[in-house]
């Protein structure tokens, strides 16, 4: 696997392809980013190994399956997987994608991490755009399965075939996109969402913190093992259909009131900011981050436990 760009996504995808037990190639513009990663990565691999998510493997053996190149074309040289991770500007990918159609064997999967552009846009015009797609993950994908994997109108169908069993053989959980559009699947979810608990604060119904207790205290500890066409499938006696007959008239009336958007960045903002650093100072985000990333793994744990003794 070549990683290219060695950020907070590059460092996430070699530790799952590194568990996966793939070689792993890494390598960034700036040198010291790589150096960055892999300090990132000795120093998470030890918790991994205690929540027992390292495949019965060592720390030590997963660290070896990782390496610093200094080029791209010794980054590529071996490939046949490419994992694409810089910023999310156009011309920049579509200049690297160019570089890595010619440097990279024609067989050799070209994927990007993008979560805001559309493959067509990156890969138009491109001489091996049939080999070229997006796989996008759920930051970090060592600890969130999810993975879209989008195609473009130029995408072999084989290839997008063979991405979702590699996805799959490293221990992701692919969403097999049929076509493109703005946002993916995971993005307008949660991007729905967001515009009604924004709305819901902004117009004075609830504080954001009451918003946050209706997720994690509620909706989210079915959705943590269930999506929401299981979980209204099992909510009416006789499943999805009947879920339907009995409560689409409810958010049939719900519904206009949702076509409202308030500006995130308005006056809403205040409200929510000031909420969240009561509740938590600027200070502190990177300790609760470390904190929610262990929680991730003690949940990720759980989730592998009762799915071997209760199913899946």
């Amino acid at each position: 696997m070549a990683i290219i760009g060695a950020g907070l996504v590059g460092r996430a995808w070699a530790i799952s392809f590194a568990r996966g037990g793939c070689e792993v190639f890494l390598f960034d513009h700036e040198a010291s980013q790589v150096d960055r990663a892999l300090a990132y990565v000795d120093s998470i691999l030890g918790n991994l190994e205690i929540n027992d998510l390292l495949n019965g493997e060592s720390p030590q053996a997963v660290r070896r399956r990782m390496r610093k190149v200094d080029d791209v074309r010794s980054a590529l040289a071996d490939a046949v997987h490419v994992q694409e991770n810089v910023p999310e500007e156009l011309e920049i990918k579509r200049k690297l994608y160019a570089e890595f159609d010619t440097l990279a064997g024609p067989d050799v999967v070209l994927a990007s991490s993008t979560s805001a552009l559309l493959p067509s846009s990156i890969f138009e015009g491109l001489g091996g755009a049939r080999r070229c797609l997006v796989v996008h993950p759920i930051n970090p994908p060592y600890l969130i399965p999810a993975v879209e994997v989008v195609p473009s109108p130029w995408t072999d169908a084989e290839i997008v075939k063979r991405t979702v069993a590699l996805m799959r053989n490293v221990g992701q959980a692919p969403i097999v996109m049929r076509r493109e559009i703005d946002g993916f699947v995971m993005n307008r979810m949660q991007g729905a969402l967001l515009e009604e608990a924004f709305r819901l604060v902004a117009d004075g119904y609830a504080s954001s913190e009451d918003v946050d207790i209706g997720l994690r205290e509620g909706l989210a500890l079915r959705w943590s093992f269930m999506g929401p066409f299981e979980t209204i499938d099992l909510n009416a006696p006789g499943g999805v259909a009947d879920y339907v007959r009995r409560y689409q008239q409810i958010y049939e009336r719900l519904f206009p009131s949702m076509q409202r958007r308030v500006d995130w960045a308005g006056d809403v903002l205040t409200a929510v900011e000031s909420d969240r650093r009561a509740r938590l100072a600027s200070d502190k985000l990177g300790e609760r981050a470390r904190w929610r990333d262990l929680r991730l793994m003690a949940l990720l744990a759980h989730k592998r436990r009762a799915a071997n003794d209760i199913g899946s």
